[in-house]
């Protein structure tokens, strides 16, 4: 009989397995980030591991939702934001989970892409209601479901040395069954950053409140910290493995299996192809080199 861990791992290999066209999460995005599908698969093979949440890193720029304004004699029926300007209608306005390529032709602009417009600053941007816009970078962040404290520590440790400083684990305690199913939440934060670039005004347009020089300087640096997380993901995914040693390439569950277990089986299969292929012509090469061999001897002999 499958324990907890293992009936839930299952389900979520599950819905992994569905089509990417077809397949949609709770992310806005609504799927897995492209840059960590391998690091996902590789994890997700590993027997006590599998992976319940993540982001891969991003730059987003985003519109607060509606604050609460103490000024308001009839607040509106929407509940406020909270911190951090969730909720409340807030907008996601752009994400990105690649670096950003300025455009050389200088064709396009960030204050276009980023769905901002230019215009006189300053009107109600004093209002303890007013909504603005940030640029953001976020790094990596992945959770992972573990069968064992074991396990638990494993990650833990592969974190802490690819520079995930910040991770850390919940629910250690034994579950009623008695089974102790800790998550672990692989993340870092000190080199993530969040800026001020517009604010959403009474006739309901984004106004940029930096030029485009300055939105050029924040994408390039949210360029070097992609090529930092890229980095750290690396660190993490030799570490963890060293850890868990060789592993198989299928899947526990029936029918999936990740890209890379997919590529190598299939170079496996075409070498088997071309070996046993091989096998087949050599003795009939050495057939016909027999027979040419009987043959010269019988004309020494005539």
């Amino acid at each position: 009989m499958l324990n907890r861990f293992q009936t839930r791992k299952q389900k979520i290999l599950e819905q992994l397995s569905v089509p990417e066209e077809q397949y949609q999460d709770l992310s806005p995005k609504g799927s897995v980030d492209a840059p960590i599908r391998a690091l996902i698969g590789d994890l997700n093979i590993l027997e006590g591991l599998v992976t319940t949440s993540s982001c891969s890193g991003r730059i987003s720029v985003f519109l607060e939702g509606r604050k609460a304004d103490p000024t308001e004699a009839n607040p509106q029926d929407e509940s406020p934001a909270g911190p951090g300007g969730k909720g409340g209608g807030g907008l996601w306005l752009y994400i990105s989970h690649d670096p950003i390529t300025t455009p050389l032709d200088q064709s396009s602009d960030f204050i276009t892409t980023f769905g901002l417009v230019k215009g006189a600053s300053g009107h109600g941007l004093l209002n303890p209601a007013c909504r603005y816009i940030h640029l953001k970078f976020e790094p990596m962040i992945l959770h992972i479901l573990t069968a064992s404290s074991t396990d638990c520590q494993r990650v833990l440790t592969a974190a802490l040395s690819a520079g995930f400083r910040e991770s850390g684990a919940v629910s250690l305690a034994p579950s009623k069954s008695g089974e102790i199913n800790p998550m672990v939440a692989v993340r870092s934060t000190g080199y993530s950053f969040d800026s001020i670039i517009g604010y959403h005004n009474s006739s309901g347009q984004n106004i940029a409140l930096v030029d485009e020089e300055y939105l050029q300087t924040l994408v390039h640096v949210a360029n070097e910290r992609f090529q930092i997380n890229k980095e750290r993901i690396a660190r993490f995914r030799t570490a963890l493995l060293q850890q868990y040693g060789p592993q198989p390439t299928e899947s526990p569950v029936s029918g999936w299996e990740d890209a890379e277990a997919r590529k190598a089986r299939k170079r496996a299969e075409g070498f088997a192809r071309q070996q046993a292929l091989k096998e087949q012509t050599e003795p009939d090469n050495a057939n016909n080199s027999a027979s040419n061999l009987d043959g010269s001897l019988n004309n020494m002999f005539d």
